[in-house]
């Protein structure tokens, strides 16, 4: 760990530093995973009483760092498992169904059968009929004209269900995450607007050096849960300009982190050589004197071949990054405890949404709740950094060809 001091993401949050809006509010959480999105309510001060998840290394992973409320089995079926409405009434219902179904990264097919899980999400909202819900998927979900009769039909089912729905598009990196990772978050609010945070570090967010100056060094304990796919050189390289965006100079999916920059979104396919590349010699460094330039190895190896040159002959200083690491990225809590098998750990992580970004949507929600109850009740509400967004259906125009050159 290095000595040097380093940004508290803690002191960016601005106006909602020590905010708990969640205090006393009851939630259920559905397709948990590993449990970022849950921390992060926790963190906004909200009480998960029920959980539920599908996978079993999941399952342990959140038991052994939030606790053993949660629930083993797929939805529908494992509503069952839990009190029935009436008898538990949650304040609010979150989680993030499959997203491979929608993902650009998977196949974007709407007969996947994951792809259905959001309709089980929404009958479990009808079933226990929260004061707000708030469900989490990719982008594309939003984005994509080929999802935008599902999306809008998701829409249209919670507004008949009485909810005033809002869905925002949110990147990681402008909430304190240090990674680009792009999420969509839908949230009905039953007698008042839905609300969404303002970035706060969309101007300058945390980098990658900053956030692994907050871990052991590499191979000490709390850092030593390492990937053991080798990085090899692609025979045949695909350049672009810069190394780390768009050129492909190694065998698989995994792409060198640059030091002084957001993450890009780690992918659920890590563990083996999808798994990010970092430069030993370049991070030691740098660990030691954050200030001080050091040319990475990686921009070296771009420039030769962008030359023509032949690949260097001595080994290169490259390694995959290891569990602890992609959990810092994923702004999971140190020293949080992950089960099974290393590529499950790896999995898990890439699965996740951010705690961090999390907590923020948490925050959103709550004020929501607590705009709603003072709508209600007559009462004055403390202005904060949020904003109301529609999620009216969209219309799909469609894309403008440029015009050829004469």
């Amino acid at each position: 760990m290095s000595d040097v001091p380093t940004p508290d993401w803690e002191s960016l949050c601005g106006p909602w530093l020590g905010e708990r809006p969640g205090e006393g509010l009851q939630v259920l959480s559905l397709y948990s995973g590993a449990g970022g999105l849950d921390r992060g309510f926790m963190d906004a001060g909200f009480q998960i009483s029920y959980a539920v998840e599908a996978n079993q290394t999941a399952v342990d992973t959140y038991a052994a760092n939030i606790g053993d409320h949660i629930v083993l089995g797929d939805l529908p079926a494992a509503l069952r498992k839990l009190p029935r409405p009436g008898k538990f009434n949650p304040d609010v219902i979150i989680g993030g169904p499959p997203c491979q179904g929608f993902s650009v990264i998977g196949l974007m097919d709407p007969q996947d059968p994951r792809s259905q899980h959001i309709h089980a999400f929404m009958d479990a909202v009808r079933a226990y009929q929260p004061a707000v819900f708030c469900m989490e998927n990719v982008k594309a979900f939003a984005t994509s004209a080929r999802w935008k009769p599902v999306y809008d039909g998701l829409i249209a089912r919670a507004t008949q269900l009485g909810y005033t729905v809002g869905s925002a598009v949110l990147n990681a990196a402008s909430y304190t995450v240090p990674q680009a990772r792009e999420r969509m978050f839908l949230v009905g609010v039953r007698d008042g607007p839905p609300l969404f945070p303002v970035p706060m570090t969309a101007a300058r967010p945390l980098t990658v050096l900053e956030a692994l100056q907050r871990l052991p060094a590499f191979g000490e304990v709390g850092n030593d849960s390492s990937c053991t796919a080798r990085v090899v050189l692609a025979k045949k390289a695909v350049m672009r300009p810069s190394p780390y965006k768009g050129s492909l100079l190694f065998n698989g999916s995994g792409r060198p982190l640059e030091l002084d920059a957001v993450a890009r979104t780690l992918p659920a396919s890590m563990g083996g050589n999808g798994t990010p590349i970092v430069d030993c010699k370049e991070l030691a460094a740098r660990l030691a004197h954050p200030d001080v330039f050091v040319t990475p190895w990686v921009c070296r190896h771009h420039t030769r071949l962008a030359a023509g040159q032949p690949h260097l002959k001595r080994p290169h200083p490259l390694r995959r990054i290891t569990v602890e690491e992609a959990a810092e990225l994923q702004s999971f809590p140190e020293g949080w405890e992950w089960k099974g098998s290393r590529n499950a750990q790896f999995r898990q992580i890439g699965n996740a949404v951010p705690p961090r970004l999390a907590r923020y949507v948490a925050l959103a929600v709550g004020h929501a709740f607590q705009a709603r109850q003072a709508s209600i009740e007559g009462a004055p509400v403390a202005p904060l950094p949020l904003r109301r967004v529609s999620a009216a259906p969209r219309s799909m125009a469609p894309r403008r060809r440029r015009a050829k050159a004469a």
